[in-house]
């Protein structure tokens, strides 16, 4: 008898470890997108801060398009922090495709703009970017992404 009564309080704590593996299967399995620093423009700048626009682009390595709500983000250049903050860029990345965006970026850091704008032209300049994809919709709301990678600087 006390080995049914054990038995049935197993039975909801299995059947919620079912239906929790199942759940599983309907979050779908997405690839990090990847972002690049397509190109950097000086908006305003002084010694304290520093405005840019930035270029962006995503890869979507995914077979469903993302709908993009916006993004957090850090900026390392030169293995310096350079900027961080959050874009609220919205749009569509499709399937297996690429969307550029611009995002305005202060940044405070005299020292990484230095080091970007003191460059020749062309040379290229080492990033780092790390951060968050928030998604519109659908039950995958938030994809980690970290990316590194060059540009030029016009």
């Amino acid at each position: 008898m006390l080995g049914n009564i054990r038995a049935m309080r197993s039975v909801p704590l299995l059947l919620l470890a079912v239906a929790l593996s199942g759940c599983a299967l309907f979050v779908p399995k997405l690839q990090t997108p990847k972002l690049y620093i397509v190109d950097i423009e000086v908006v305003k700048a002084n010694l304290l801060e520093q405005r840019l626009r930035v270029r962006m682009r995503v890869e979507n390595p995914n077979d469903r398009s993302l709908p993009i709500q916006g993004l957090s983000y850090t900026v390392y250049l030169g293995g310096q922090q350079f900027a961080t903050g959050v874009s609220d860029a919205s749009f569509v990345v499709p399937a297996l495709g690429t969307a550029e965006f611009n995002m305005d970026v202060t940044a405070n850091a005299a020292g990484a703009i230095f080091a970007v704008f003191s460059k020749p032209r062309g040379q290229g300049i080492d990033y780092h970017m790390k951060g968050r994809v928030e998604l519109s919709h659908g039950w995958l709301r938030s994809i980690p992404f970290e990316q590194s990678g060059s540009f030029s600087v016009r």
